[in-house]
């Protein structure tokens, strides 16, 4: 058999809607960060044809220039659009005990409400969609990766 490298990839994609205001706050260095979570709903036919649905609530975190854009700009119901990578992190809870949770590091989010929308009905009544990137989030890719993930975004 071949000697086959596996691709250091790791993207996820994911529409959601808010289920909370976001929590912004910076770290002790002064970098911005913003954590929220989404629900991401699915419409499945069960085995007697009948529409079911399920949830899946997703953990976000985003950073520098990314969560300054979050910031003001994102409420609880708010949909978006999240592209980044898992993560897990570990940290001790009060009882001290170990807890590791996996979030999505947010890469770009679109923001998928027009403006003037209902959940959104204090911005201007445009219908164009905002999209923010983190552009520090490129410089940890491997020359192949960044090759495979600039191939998808020109589909």
């Amino acid at each position: 058999m071949a000697d086959y490298k596996m691709p250091e990839l790791n993207s996820v994609v994911i529409a959601g809607n808010l289920t909370k205001d976001p929590i912004f706050r910076q770290t002790t260095s002064g970098t911005p960060v913003v954590n929220f979570s989404i629900a991401s709903n699915r419409r499945f036919k069960d085995k007697n044809e009948e529409w079911k649905e399920d949830v899946c609530y997703v953990g976000i975190v985003a950073w520098n220039r990314l969560a300054d854009s979050c910031k003001d700009r994102l409420k609880k119901g708010n949909a978006v659009l999240v592209d980044g990578e898992l993560q897990s992190r570990t940290f001790k809870t009060d009882d001290g005990t170990n807890r590791t949770i996996v979030e999505i590091k947010a890469r770009r989010i679109q923001f998928l409400n027009k403006k003037g929308s209902a959940v959104d009905s204090d911005s201007d009544k445009e219908d164009d969609l905002d999209t923010f990137s983190d552009e520090s989030f490129d410089a940890l890719l491997s020359p192949e990766d960044s090759d495979l993930i600039k191939g998808s975004d020109s589909n």
